[in-house]
């Protein structure tokens, strides 16, 4: 996962590699359980063009805190969206 943005004046580096981050939306897996995972489509996370390391943004990050704690553990897979 992303390691955080560097200076926000001259535009948005990744820490990996100083490419350019970009706002994208992306399906990424949680692990919520120890046989289950939680997958949320059209997650908006900042991209690198160069190495594609990404960064989902704090205030991103407590949704889908909050979207993970009304997962039940007993679904082996879980498809949500982040949008809804």
């Amino acid at each position: 996962m992303g390691r955080g943005l560097q200076n926000k004046e001259e535009g948005m580096n990744c820490n990996q590699c100083g490419g350019k981050l970009e706002k994208v939306t992306t399906d990424l897996p949680f692990k919520t359980a120890i046989h289950s995972i939680t997958i949320i489509k059209d997650l908006p996370v900042l991209q690198c063009k160069n190495c594609s390391e990404y960064l989902i943004e704090d205030n991103v990050m407590e949704r889908v805190d909050v979207i993970l704690k009304n997962v039940s553990q007993d679904v082996e897979v879980k498809i949500l969206s982040f949008a809804a």
